[in-house]
């Protein structure tokens, strides 16, 4: 049994140096571009202090400009690294398919890189312009916001990161119904426990504001439905007539 596994744990190990040394790769090359990214990244948060006098970004610790720089790098790191990672994520199952399932590769790989990138711009052009200007205005006019530069990175790397993992839902639907997997109905049998789980995956992946749960929530919701659709066109249930058909013969 061990012999067996062994294969397994060599070849797991393998593709996880791999992702560990192209991520890393890309960290540096994020390290050196940091500031621009983060000029990126603080748009947002910028636009909604203009709302209040005398608002801006600081930091309060002396190492604080370092970390941040590294927190960023580490976030772009990612990103730039995702198309190599889930190609290394699909080298490693591909052995266990069938020949014509090892051909799905590219469509796994380049649809997994759009929907998390549709992902984070749903988070940045759409959830971000309006939840930073409620959270920052929420106060009153008689508050200054000074966010923290360190705070603000984890707090915007933690939802775009959250969004684009969430979005990767159709796809990953799309491949398991294309394996034979799950089902229309078994999709649909499961939606009261999946709304529940969305709320749950909701709030540990937002911060603990309702907006923000309520926006990764609410896309989730119905990306779950379009799920189904997708399982439906891709590998719908059989009917009971022919199930019981194929066991006989």
């Amino acid at each position: 049994m061990l012999e067996e596994i062994k294969p397994h744990i060599a070849e797991l190990r393998s593709r996880l140096i791999k992702i560990v040394l192209i991520y890393f790769l890309f960290f540096f090359l994020a390290f050196v571009f940091w500031k621009d990214i983060f000029q990126w990244m603080s748009e947002p948060l910028l636009e909604a202090l203009q709302l209040k006098k005398d608002s801006k970004i600081i930091f309060t610790g002396l190492a604080e400009p370092f970390f941040t720089a590294v927190k960023i790098s580490l976030f772009a790191g990612l990103f730039m690294a995702l198309p190599f990672i889930l190609y290394q994520i699909w080298a490693f199952i591909a052995p266990g398919l069938y020949e014509h399932e090892k051909k799905l590769v590219i469509p796994f790989v380049f649809w997994g890189t759009v929907m998390f990138i549709v992902g984070a711009a749903f988070a940045y052009y759409v959830v971000f312009p309006v939840g930073f200007k409620m959270l920052i205005t929420f106060g009153g006019s008689e508050f200054t916001a000074m966010p923290r530069m360190s705070e603000y990175v984890s707090f915007f790397g933690k939802l775009m990161l959250g969004f684009g993992i969430a979005f990767e839902m159709p796809v990953v639907t799309y491949f398991l119904a294309k394996l034979g997997l799950v089902t229309d109905k078994t999709l649909k049998e499961f939606s009261r426990y999946a709304i529940v789980i969305i709320f749950i995956l909701a709030a540990v992946l937002t911060p603990p504001d309702l907006f923000s749960q309520l926006a990764m929530a609410a896309p989730l919701l119905i990306l779950y439905g379009v799920s189904i659709l997708i399982a439906k066109m891709v590998n719908p249930e059989k009917p009971e007539e022919e199930i019981k058909k194929e066991e006989k013969e």
